[in-house]
C-alpha cells in the first residue's frame, strides 16, 4: 500500500508541475472550476426565493448537504475520476503499456492527467461547508460524524468509479452508464433525498448506497428523523457501506484484469 501511495504521489506531482508550467492556465482553469460548480449554488439560491423550505429543509440545511457531497465527490474525482477514461485506451492499445510498467495500472489510470484544477471544485464546496456550519451550530457530540461522511463519500464515489472503469473492460462505450452513478449520483446528494420519490431513496440505500455519502449520516448531525421511517441504525453505517462497495469495486477491478484482452496493437 505504501509503494502505491508513493507512486501516485509521484506521478501525480509530475503532472501537476507540468502543468504549473503554464501558471496563468492553470490559474484561470482552477478559478473557472470554482465558478461553473458555484453554479449550483446560485440554482438552490433561487429556489429558497420561491420557498422558506425544501422537503421541510432549511437553506442552511441543504448548504450543508450540498457542501458535504461536493467535498466528497471533488476529492474523489481529483484523485480518481480519470478512471472512467479506460475505454480509450483500451480501444487505442495504450492500456497494454500501463499492464508492463513496474506500477498498478489502477494508479497509472487513476493518475493520468492528473488535473490540478479540480482543486476549484473543492474549495467552492468547502467555502460553501464552512458558511452553513456555524448557522446550523452543530453539537459536538454530533459533530464527529461530518468528517466521518465526507471520507466514506470519497470512498463511494472512488468505488462507484472503479466499477465503472471495470465495467469498461467488458462494454467500451460503459462510460456514459457509469455517469450516471458517479456524476448523477453527485448531482442527486447535493438535495434532501426526501424531494424524490420513495422507491428511489430506496433504491440509493439498499442497492447503490449513494444515500450514506450524506443523506442517512447527514440526519443524525442535524438531528431530523427519517422521512420514510427507515431504521435509526442506518445512520451509523456510511463506513460499512462504504467498506462493502470498495470490496465489490476491488474483486470486480481484478476480474476485469484477469479477462482483458489485447488490441494487437
Amino acid at each position: 500500500m505504501t509503494d502505491l501511495v508513493r507512486t501516485y504521489v509521484l506521478l501525480a506531482y509530475t503532472w501537476v508541475r507540468a502543468a504549473a508550467q503554464y501558471p496563468v492556465s492553470l490559474a484561470i482553469t482552477t478559478v473557472a472550476a470554482f465558478l461553473v460548480t458555484a453554479l449550483d449554488v446560485a440554482a438552490i439560491a433561487v429556489i429558497f426565493t420561491h420557498t422558506r423550505s425544501l422537503a421541510g429543509f432549511t437553506l442552511l440545511e441543504v448548504m450543508f448537504l450540498y457542501g458535504t457531497a461536493g467535498l466528497s465527490f471533488a476529492i474523489a474525482d481529483l484523485l480518481f475520476g480519470n478512471v472512467d477514461r479506460l475505454s480509450q485506451h483500451v480501444r487505442a492499445g495504450t492500456f497494454d503499456a500501463m499492464l508492463i510498467r513496474p506500477a498498478s495500472p489502477f494508479v497509472q489510470m487513476a493518475v493520468e492527467r492528473f488535473a490540478f484544477h479540480r482543486v476549484g471544485r473543492i474549495a467552492q464546496a468547502g467555502v460553501v461547508l464552512a458558511i452553513a456550519l456555524p448557522g446550523l451550530e452543530v453539537p459536538w457530540r454530533r459533530a464527529w460524524m461530518i468528517p466521518v461522511m465526507v471520507v466514506c463519500g470519497i470512498v463511494i464515489f472512488t468505488a462507484l468509479w472503479t466499477l465503472g472503469g471495470a465495467l469498461q473492460f467488458l462494454l467500451t462505450d460503459a462510460p456514459e452508464v457509469a455517469n450516471a452513478f458517479t456524476y448523477g449520483g453527485g448531482q442527486l446528494t447535493q438535495y434532501p433525498l426526501s424531494v424524490y420519490g420513495d422507491d428511489l431513496v430506496r433504491g440509493v440505500t439498499f442497492i447503490v448506497p449513494l444515500a450514506f455519502v450524506n443523506w442517512q449520516p447527514a440526519l443524525y448531525v442535524l438531528g431530523r428523523p427519517d422521512p420514510l421511517g427507515l431504521p435509526h441504525l442506518l445512520r451509523f453505517l456510511s463506513p460499512a457501506a462504504a467498506l462493502a462497495l470498495a470490496c465489490v469495486a476491488a474483486l470486480a477491478w481484478r476480474a476485469g484484469l484477469r479477462r482483458y484482452r489485447s488490441t494487437g496493437s
